[in-house]
């Protein structure tokens, strides 16, 4: 802004010297950040009405004309220095130097901090304004690793403390090693030590200080009262692999790993799901070790009483060691027995269509395993005393192909069986059994007649839908209305509320702009999400096939004639979710359809439509789904 126009407005408020410097720097071409508006950039000045003109990159259509004073704690003023600058000005070098140096970007923008800090937040916020959300996070996610072996920068070991800048460039196994010493809490020295060894590309450089780091750590995984079993397992395999480079055999260090799993002997499952994943093959081979002549029935009980992840490593260990057929003969046993249990079952469901499984496994994906799957996830349900889901229906309901592969190796008696034992199995929320349903009808109409049977049974039940209350819809409407469902539960909700956590992030949530859009979003979509769970829990899903052919019913197609005006006119009366008017394809709900549903051939009708009475005479009557 030029020296006059601040003039005249420090004039009208003398309060507003202290903000020269900001009014000066709110000149044409400075980039700036609004904080309900984002990134933009100031593209003049309007002398009649003193107002400042920003192009804002969320709206490129028009300039944002804003008053200066309003703006003085509401904008962020770019310099020319500044790297969100020099990448609106410079895109094409900085892009590169983020794709090749990615550690030379983060430097720069810690320049742009306090003394050379910045906190992970606020880096963010920055690499968002860069690169877009989702670039900026995957960018971020590798770059944090390159930066943890950079010597330019201190990293940080908690998450509220900020990234450095150092004055003089320190090897970061330096820094850990001193951590590490100076560090009492045994859990905590395990970790550092893990630190130690990921990053030490040079053992060498360690030489000196490896004798004492191996004594402090032993001494923490043998006298540490507050180490499970399992952090001492996980920290003996730090140690060893620490000491490899001056141990000829570090398996004879005490404590050794196989003294741990002979003191746990009794409760191996439970030492396995502490163990963190990238563990879990190295606890199996020792396993096999320290078990030679037992290894076998070791690891097949750890595969049936162990949770998902780890039973899939187990089978990956049998099949790696040649056990392919002691692996599905002890699944089909167990399966014959009724003993699989939740682990198991989830993990031959979600893996079952990958290649190292899909030829072992493949034949019992069938009828009868779905059996097993609604015994535990009945099982789940009786032990399940809050309203968490239950992961085998959660796959049952999120794999569209699953229930079709499943059905498609067996009979139509077989599904009625198992449509039954869904109806009855508490596992499930009302919404997710109607949603599987349909798929037994999709592959067996007949199973329709279970559908209504239940609606008729529950009928005297609050929490039931009465058939009054019934919605008649066609299978396509409702796939439709439970795909709107799926999108808004899985995808619309979670991005509001990650939108709604960055717009908190900006403070001030009283002038909060895109806080407030935010939170409106989200009215709109609960609301919308509550609408489309009460209409498809009162749907019941047709394909018009029991239309009758004697009187007009849901699915009928009907010839009028007005008999004021002599006008032929021909309806199809179809669902409640089917309306076309400009097709002339009408819901049965619609006045029309509620005054003919019943009605036959040569009867008379009088209808009322928007204050004008009409008679009309039933002429022709045929079925929707004959006219396919």
């Amino acid at each position: 802004m030029n020296t006059e126009v601040i003039d005249r407005l420090v004039e009208k408020d003398p309060s507003l010297e202290s903000s020269r410097p900001v009014l000066e720097a709110m000149n044409p071409g400075t980039y700036c950040i609004h904080r309900s508006w984002g990134f933009g950039v100031i593209s003049g000045f309007d002398d009649d009405r003193g107002m400042i003109l920003i192009n804002f990159e969320e709206d490129e259509r028009t300039s944002h004309a804003m008053d200066p004073v309003f703006c003085i704690d509401k904008l962020e003023l770019l310099p020319d220095g500044h790297i969100l600058t020099q990448h609106r000005t410079n895109t094409a070098e900085i892009e590169a130097i983020a794709k090749k140096e990615p550690a030379e970007l983060v430097i720069k923008i810690l320049e742009q901090g306090n003394d050379g800090c910045m906190n992970a937040r606020d880096i963010e916020r920055i690499l968002v304004y860069m690169f877009g959300a989702a670039k900026a996070k995957r960018w971020w996610t590798a770059t944090k690793k390159v930066l943890i072996k950079d010597p330019r920068i201190a990293v940080p070991n908690k998450k509220n403390e900020p990234y450095v800048l150092r004055d003089e460039p320190v090897k970061p196994e330096q820094e850990i090693l001193q951590d590490f010493f100076e560090e009492k809490r045994s859990y905590e020295k395990i970790v550092l030590a893990e630190k130690l060894f990921d990053l030490a590309a040079e053992k060498e450089d360690l030489q000196a200080d490896l004798p004492q780091v191996l004594h402090d750590l032993t001494i923490a995984i043998m006298e540490a009262k507050n180490l499970s079993q399992a952090d001492r397992l996980y920290g003996i395999w730090v140690r060893n692999n620490l000491a490899r480079d001056v141990e000829e055999d570090v398996e004879k260090l005490e404590p050794t790993s196989a003294s741990i799993l002979q003191e746990c002997e009794e409760d191996l499952p439970a030492l396995a799901d502490l163990m963190p994943a990238k563990f879990h093959s190295r606890f199996l081979d020792l396993v096999a070790r320290t078990y030679p002549d037992n290894w076998k029935k070791t690891v097949l009980n750890l595969l049936q009483n162990t949770t998902v992840k780890f039973s899939g490593e187990c089978a990956h260990f049998l099949i790696d060691r040649e056990e392919s057929k002691l692996l599905i003969s002890s699944l089909n046993t167990w399966l014959d027995e009724q003993s699989l249990r939740a682990p198991v079952l989830l993990w031959m469901l979600k893996f079952r269509n990958l290649s190292k499984f899909q030829g072992l496994i493949g034949d019992m994906i069938n009828p009868r395993l779905l059996t097993a799957v609604f015994s535990a996830i009945d099982y789940e349900s009786l032990k399940n005393v809050t309203s968490k889901r239950i992961p085998l229906a959660e796959v049952l309901s999120d794999d569209r192909d699953l229930l079709a592969d499943i059905l498609g190796k067996g009979s139509e008696e077989n599904a009625q069986d198992l449509a039954q034992a869904l109806l009855l199995n508490p596992g499930f929320e009302d919404l997710t059994k109607r949603s599987l349903l349909a798929r037994f009808i999709k592959k067996f109409p007949k199973i329709q007649s279970l559908l209504d049977g239940e609606q008729s049974s529950d009928s005297s039940s609050s929490s039931s839908v009465s058939m009054d209350d019934t919605l008649i819809v066609s299978k396509e409407s409702y796939d439709r209305k439970l795909a709107d469902l799926d999108k808004i539960t899985k995808e619309k909700i979670p991005e509001n509320s990650l939108a709604i956590e960055k717009a908190r992030e900006l403070g001030d949530l009283k002038e909060n702009a895109e806080y407030h859009m935010a939170k409106d979003d989200q009215k709109v979509l609960l609301a919308r999400q509550a609408e489309l769970q009460t209409d498809l829990m009162r749907a019941k899903a047709t394909d018009f096939t029991e239309a009758p052919t004697d009187s007009i019913g849901i699915g009928s197609i009907v010839d009028l004639k007005d008999l004021g005006t002599g006008n032929k006119f021909k309806y199809t009366i179809l669902g409640a979710w089917d309306s076309d008017p400009e097709n002339n394809i009408l819901s049965y709900l619609t006045p029309m359809g509620q005054s003919i549903l019943g009605k036959k051939v040569g009867d008379q009708v009088e209808i009322d439509i928007q204050g004008n009475e009409q008679s009309l005479m039933i002429e022709g009557l045929s079925r929707w789904v004959d006219q396919k």
